[in-house]
């Protein structure tokens, strides 16, 4: 198979070299390079929030009879609204959103195996064959996706929005803390984890943050809301409430932690 991978940061040139293990045949292409890509049956369009209709649109009428475009911004609902607006002509689009990445960024940083056992996530337009989703999701497992979610892309941002987006503002607003510059030496495993992602590049996080505010606005809310309960119950010394929190809090990571192994 023929793959074309326009972006060449840490998701593209991940995606690169994962399919270039797997025996296909790809072509890397950087942002603004010139490009025919009249041959790939399958293009990922890794590239900047932004710049992804802009791309697209760009080279549509270039793109393979038959072949699938396949975007991985974090939001979905302002690209496919999007790519409703210009229906593809002789290919398939399908948004697309892998859920993988480090703390770093760049072509440098990019591995084959960044999406081992990964979640790799499916909002196609409501035309798509499951001839073509079948198709993908062999794909995917070649690449080493642990699994394919279809949904569409409401659901898939209000999700996004609580465990991805959500985490790098708590990231973000922690490491603010002044504390955070005596941190060396007073500091765990929870820390570290906590405070991972708060390097995010800020162009691609704050475009990512605003097209999803609705669903974001709304998860930080109640993540606020919850907080306010816990300062509450710790100001007043109320151990019996804080207790009640706390067994909350693990009650519902059990169930999800159980979820996930039967899955």
């Amino acid at each position: 198979m023929k793959i074309a991978i326009a972006g060449m940061g840490l998701i593209g040139g991940s995606l690169y070299k994962a399919a270039e293990r797997a025996g296909h045949e790809v072509i890397g292409i950087r942002r603004n390079d010139p490009v025919d890509v009249s041959a790939a049956d399958i293009v990922f369009v890794a590239l900047p929030p932004d710049a992804i209709i802009p791309w697209i649109r760009r080279y549509a009428g270039g793109f393979k009879r038959g072949a699938v475009v396949i975007d991985v911004c974090g939001v979905k609902t302002p690209i496919m609204s999007a790519m409703a607006e210009t229906p593809p002509d002789g290919w398939t689009f399908v948004g697309g959103h892998p859920m993988a990445g480090k703390e770093v960024s760049g072509f440098a940083n990019s591995t084959p195996d960044l999406f081992k056992g990964a979640s790799m996530i499916l909002t196609p337009m409501p035309d798509v064959a499951p001839s073509t989703i079948d198709a993908l999701r062999s794909l995917f497992a070649e690449l080493g996706f642990g699994r394919v979610v279809v949904t569409d892309a409401a659901h898939h941002d209000e999700m996004i929005a609580f465990t991805s987006q959500l985490c790098h503002v708590i990231a973000s607003a922690y490491s603010q803390d002044p504390r955070v510059h005596e941190a060396v030496g007073y500091s765990a495993g929870s820390y570290a984890n906590m405070t991972r992602i708060a390097t995010m590049d800020p162009s691609t996080w704050a475009s990512l943050f605003l097209s999803d505010r609705a669903a974001l606005v709304e998860v930080l809310d109640g993540f606020i809301s919850r907080l306010g309960e816990f300062r509450s119950a710790i100001a007043e010394s109320d151990r019996s409430r804080l207790e009640s929190l706390i067994t909350v809090g693990a009650e519902a990571k059990r169930a999800e932690l159980a979820m996930r192994a039967k899955t």
